[in-house]
């Protein structure tokens, strides 16, 4: 199979991934609202709310922001991944120049180095 061909197939698979990806961020943004209404509603209900409730209702809201920080995070890894398709780096380790196992670009198609590097690192 061809540079271009793999190219093509792992920029197929960034854009579904990153499809998916923003179809989660929109949803959590739904769930979790612009802020404004729930932090009038949540003021108003914790005088009538037990302080477990509202203990739980922070957790949860806190809970949703880490979701939406990660997967902000895994949407910028994949759009960076699309950019190196791009530019013709996709594939090449960014620490040794070396090419990425096709093993682990179909593992993790946002890599950037080869695994043995990242060991190296730690």
């Amino acid at each position: 199979m061809s540079e271009s061909a793999d190219g093509d197939q792992a920029r197929e698979r960034l854009a579904a991934e990153q499809g998916r990806v923003e179809g989660l961020i929109r949803s959590v943004r739904g769930d979790y609202g612009d802020g404004n209404e729930n932090d009038e509603t949540s003021e108003l209900s914790n005088y009538d709310q037990h302080p477990a409730d509202a203990g739980s209702e922070t957790f949860e809201r806190e809970k949703d922001l880490s979701i939406l920080e990660q997967l902000e995070a895994d949407l910028a890894e994949i759009q960076a991944a699309l950019r190196r398709i791009d530019e013709g780096t996709y594939g090449i380790d960014e620490v040794t120049g070396k090419p990425i196992a096709p093993e682990r670009l179909e593992a993790v198609p946002t890599a950037r180095t080869n695994v043995d590097d990242e060991r190296k690192d730690r």
